[in-house]
Parts: C-alpha cells; sequence; structure tokens
C-alpha cells in the first residue's frame, strides 16, 4: 500500500474516532435535573403581602445578555451562536437592570439567565441579578447544564448552565424546580433541558401568593412535547388554585398570547415552531392570560433572530406575559418597548390586586 493512502486512511480513522468520542461525550454526559428539587431562598425581606393593595410583577427573557439588535442566531437563521464579547454582556445586563429598576416592581421573573457558559463568556448574570437587586428575596432555579456543543462549528455554542431568577420584595417561603417533558430524540440536546420554578409568597389572610417562572420550549416541532408541558403546568396551577391560593404564573410561553398577533404585528401567518396561538381553551377554570390593549398598543414582546433588528420590517410577536387566577385583580397589562436593545425579548409589567 502507498505510503499516501495509507496516511489518509490513517487520518479519516482518527478523524471518525474523534466524532464518535465527542458524540459518546455529549449522549453520555446529558443528564436531567431531578424533579421536585428544593430551592434555596435568599432572603432579604419578610414583609407579607396584602389584598386589595396594589403590586406591580414584571417578566424579562434576557437571553443571555447576549443579543443586542445587531445579534443574529445560528437557531433562527442567523450566524452567531455567542456574545459579541464580554463587554457586550455586561453592557446588555447595565440596560436590562436600568430598564427593570425604572418600573419599580415588587416581583420579578427573569429567564435565560447564565450562571456559566462559553455564549456568554462565562459572565455570572444570576450573581450580576442577585447584586443589583440586593433589596429582594431571590430564588434561583437551573433550567438546564449541558455538554459542551461543538455546533456551529465556526462558533462552538459550548457548555452552558443557564435558568430561571425569581425576585420579590415579598417574604418567600418555599421553592421548588419541577421537571418539564422534553424531546427523547437528538433534538433533546439542542432544545436543552426544561422546567419550571414555584415559589411561595404568604399572605396575610392566611393564604399562599403562589409565584411560577417559566420558559417553554422553542424549537421542538413535536406537538406532544408542548401539549405534556403545558398539562404538566395546567394540571399544577389547578391543584393550588383548588387549595384556595392565589396563581400568577409568569415568563416566555414561546406561543403567540393574543392568538392572532400576525394581524396585530403584519407579520407572515406561517408559524414557527414558537409561535403558534397559546391554546387558552387548556387553562383549568378559574385562570386567563390578560391581554387587554396588547394589541391596540402593538409592542411586540420578541423578534426573531434570523437578521439584525430592523423595525417595521424583521417579525416580532407576542409569546412573554402571564396567567392569573380569577382571585387576582388584573389592573393594568403592558408591554415595555426597548425596541430590542438588550435583549431579543421586551420585558412585560402586570399591575394587580389580590381579593
Amino acid at each position: 500500500m502507498k505510503k499516501w493512502l495509507k496516511f489518509i486512511l490513517i487520518f479519516i480513522g482518527i478523524f471518525f474516532l474523534v466524532i464518535i468520542g465527542y458524540l459518546s461525550y455529549v449522549f453520555l454526559s446529558y443528564h436531567r435535573i431531578p424533579d421536585n428539587k428544593d430551592l434555596s431562598i435568599n432572603s432579604r425581606q419578610e414583609a407579607r403581602l396584602e389584598t386589595n393593595k396594589d403590586y406591580r410583577a414584571l417578566t424579562y427573557n434576557i437571553g443571555y445578555a447576549s443579543y443586542p439588535p445587531t445579534y443574529s442566531f445560528f437557531m433562527d437563521g442567523g450566524t452567531q451562536a455567542r456574545a459579541d464579547s464580554k463587554g457586550m454582556v455586561y453592557k446588555n445586563l447595565g440596560g436590562i437592570t436600568s430598564t427593570v429598576k425604572k418600573h419599580n416592581p415588587d416581583m420579578i421573573f427573569y429567564q435565560e439567565v447564565d450562571e456559566s457558559g462559553d455564549r456568554s463568556y462565562h459572565v455570572n448574570e444570576v450573581h450580576f441579578l442577585q447584586k443589583k437587586f440586593g433589596n429582594y428575596n431571590s430564588v434561583y432555579g437551573v433550567n438546564f447544564d449541558s455538554p459542551y456543543l461543538f455546533y456551529p462549528f465556526f462558533e462552538p455554542i459550548g457548555k452552558t448552565k443557564s435558568g430561571l431568577v425569581t425576585l420579590s420584595k415579598s417574604s418567600l417561603s418555599d421553592a421548588k424546580r419541577y421537571q418539564l417533558p422534553i424531546d427523547k430524540g437528538v433534538t433533546k440536546i439542542l432544545d436543552y433541558d426544561r422546567a419550571f420554578t414555584v415559589t411561595k409568597s404568604p399572605v396575610k389572610n392566611g393564604k399562599e401568593l403562589i409565584l411560577i417562572n417559566i420558559h417553554l420550549s422553542a424549537y421542538t416541532k413535536n406537538k406532544a412535547v408542548q401539549n405534556a408541558q403545558l398539562k404538566k403546568i395546567t394540571d399544577f396551577l389547578a391543584a393550588e388554585y383548588q387549595k384556595g391560593n392565589y396563581v400568577l404564573v409568569a415568563g416566555d410561553f414561546n406561543h403567540d398570547i393574543l392568538g392572532n398577533a400576525p394581524e396585530v404585528f403584519n407579520t407572515s401567518k406561517e408559524p414557527l415552531t414558537w409561535t403558534h396561538p397559546f391554546p387558552k381553551d387548556k387553562l383549568p377554570q378559574g385562570f386567563h392570560i390578560p391581554t387587554e390593549n396588547l394589541a391596540k398598543t402593538q409592542i411586540p414582546s420578541a423578534r426573531n433572530l434570523n437578521e439584525a433588528y430592523k423595525k417595521g420590517h424583521t417579525f416580532v410577536t407576542l409569546i412573554d406575559g402571564f396567567i392569573v387566577s380569577d382571585n387576582i385583580t388584573v389592573k393594568k397589562i403592558a408591554v415595555v418597548n426597548t425596541e430590542f436593545n438588550y435583549s431579543d425579548h421586551n420585558p412585560v409589567t402586570l399591575d394587580f390586586q389580590l381579593k
């Protein structure tokens, strides 16, 4: 056998061994965080909630502080996988926190907060937010802890540990993380683990306000998985409501909460995996998604990351918001228009009272 042919065969053999070794590492190191996991509470205040008093909640998917308006993401058809720089991550975090503080919320629900990640240059965004809102009680639940993903090849997204941060000015008595159903195929690697966190806040009348922070799957095409995720969360809502508690869900639902967002924002009616109408008929009795005046104000809560943001051209929709039980009086719901300066999402506020 000629030396050059032998060399090529050895090279091909080594290449396939590396590929097989890497795939073995990814699938063997992949794990799901246990269900019904207790979370620690970082306590700063002991004030209890009251009925007939005004409160404000705010939900914000911060996109691991890596998505300025110029950013496009490979999973949406764009070109990038990591933040532009570590400095950009800190710049976006500064804009995110200053925006939130202007609205002075009593409860804050953050999604896509990296504890450590190659994609966000290992900035501990959880600690950053907890420090910036040091007078709030806080709970952090890991959404996923992924192995190193060597994809896309030109700029691997890498290893990521990321989750959900809940902050509250009121006393918190208990917190847990619950698994959500996910795909069992190869797509589970890219769509990550999924979960929701539940934090309980005592009310002076003896009941509890159940604060649920959630981020549903975006890229699964498996309707059975989407339905299973919704069933788990709605079953949980019904159980807490039957106990007489107040229930407030906040987060990124990856579903069109208006039901007709393409008409409202004059965009394509062809749904993406994360823009199908939210199946409101599957909500338990006594629950609804507040949307009053959202169509009229026409401020989107999320943009597509297939390209840099161009107002009036880039696809936008409304997938972030709240689910509330009917023992909560909704005063106002609004999307905060940041022009997507710090994330691919805008924050959403909810003014309410407990009955």
